[in-house]
């Protein structure tokens, strides 16, 4: 384990200095930062003889951390020292830098652009390093380093940082590493991180402008029930008239009426409904129909299915191609889904293979798979295998673009019908009584004409 000196500040300005031994320099930072203390240098100065310990990069030992300040070397002095204002913004900002999407993506393209120039891992980190601005990214890289130097792989310390590397990514850098083939792995990260945001970005243009006109006129509707609505029953009731108001809006707003009364019996049903689906999700058979939801979902289903079969097949051209068994192959890549469906499926592939049975088969039967997929990959298993997924990945690339077109002219038009349907029930519960007013006809009825 890494041996490291470090020089510390606590909330009252005390310097604190100790020579400890922990997993990797960002993990020291951590625990010293939430325990209060400030750090102003960390330095590796040796590796440790104790080289196993259960304790992950992201667990604090609240004890053993409190046991770092050693009282010999605590200044005892009273004069406390006070931090300016812009030191203590400084202190807060180092706190809470925040790694983005976009970082993620430039550190993968360079370590991409090394990897294909020949540089070793080692070397393809420590330049970088160099170049990384980001305070708490730069950590995270270096304690990679310092796994990479023990020996370990780059993916078994991203582990740790899963608040920051998503999980496809990380095992995508896992099936590299695992077949040789690191750079076609960051190739793969970086189009993945690269199509995720252009998905996220197309469907936001799409439902952000649509959803803020659905909250405009829900207020809208809601306003005008609650508020204007009795105001003109009111003034029908003054002035005697015998005009009554759309039976819709009359019926609406009582019901609005008798929720105002009795807020809690409905806010208590509609988060005791949300509680029991959260937690039927987090059971095991919650989660796999949850998960097989998704894929049959309209709309999206199809596409979340396409995805996720789509790195699936990237990731098993890679082991195929360095040499590795069918059954190897699909034991590696199944890392890249999280789907319990899809890894129930490939689980029952494995099984088949070991049996003697076709792998193919549970894809099939699955019902989710398109023919056409389960024929190039009986086609190749009958010719070359990792030629035929290859063009299975040419095909399932232009498949998913095609569903992504027809999402993007399908969801608008639903939207349009929506918020089309809350601006006719506007019309009828709040606009036909606004018009009545205007028009004045109720005071003709109310002077018996």
């Amino acid at each position: 384990m890494p041996e490291y000196i470090y020089r510390a500040v606590d909330e009252n300005g005390i310097v604190v200095r100790n020579r400890v031994q922990d997993k990797s320099k960002q993990n020291l930072i951590k625990k010293l930062k939430v325990n209060g203390f400030m750090p102003i240098d960390v330095t590796q100065v040796s590796f440790g003889k104790n080289k196993k310990n259960t304790m992950k990069r992201n667990e604090t030992n609240i004890d053993e951390i409190m046991q770092l300040a050693n009282s010999a070397d605590v200044a005892k002095s009273k004069n406390v020292r006070k931090f300016s204002t812009i030191e203590k913004i400084n202190m807060k900002l180092s706190k809470t830098e925040r790694v983005t999407s976009r970082e993620i993506v430039i550190f993968t393209q360079n370590l991409y652009l090394l990897k294909k120039a020949g540089f070793n891992n080692v070397h393809a980190l420590s330049t970088i390093i160099q170049s990384t601005e980001n305070n708490t990214l730069k950590g995270i890289l270096e304690d990679i380093l310092a796994g990479v130097e023990a020996g370990d792989y780059m993916y078994t310390t991203m582990e740790y940082y899963s608040d920051i590397f998503p999980y496809i990514y990380i095992n995508l850098v896992r099936v590299g590493e695992l077949s040789g083939s690191l750079d076609e792995s960051l190739r793969q990260a970086v189009e993945y991180l690269d199509s995720s945001e252009a998905l996220t970005k197309k469907l936001k243009k799409i439902l952000i402008p649509n959803i803020a006109q659905f909250v405009v006129l829900s207020v809208l509707l809601f306003f005008g029930s609650m508020y204007v609505v009795p105001i003109i029953q009111d003034i029908f009731a003054q002035v005697g008239s015998a005009d009554q108001l759309p039976a819709m809006t009359i019926a609406f707003s009582n019901f609005l009426t008798v929720v105002q009364k009795n807020w809690f019996i409905p806010t208590a049903i509609l988060l005791a409904i949300i509680a029991g689906i959260v937690l039927y999700v987090r059971t095991p058979k919650g989660k796999y129909r949850w998960d097989y939801f998704k894929y049959r979902m309209p709309i999206f289903g199809k596409l979340i299915f396409a995805i996720d079969f789509s790195r699936l097949s990237k990731a098993m051209v890679l082991n195929l191609k360095n040499g590795m068994r069918i059954q190897e192959a699909l034991e590696v890549s199944k890392n890249v889904v999280k789907n319990l469906v899809m890894l129930s499926i490939i689980e029952t592939s494995i099984n088949n293979i070991i049996i003697g049975d076709s792998w193919v088969d549970p894809f099939e039967k699955s019902g989710l798979a398109e023919p056409m997929i389960t024929e190039m990959l009986k086609i190749g298993m009958q010719t070359d295998l990792p030629n035929m997924m290859e063009k299975l990945v040419e095909y399932m690339d232009m498949d998913i673009d095609q569903i992504i077109e027809r999402i993007v002219k399908v969801l608008p038009q639903i939207m349009y019908s929506v918020i089309g349907v809350l601006i006719i029930f506007i019309t009828v519960v709040v606009l036909v009584p606004c018009i009545q007013v205007y028009m004045g006809n109720f005071l003709f009825s109310a002077a018996g004409l």
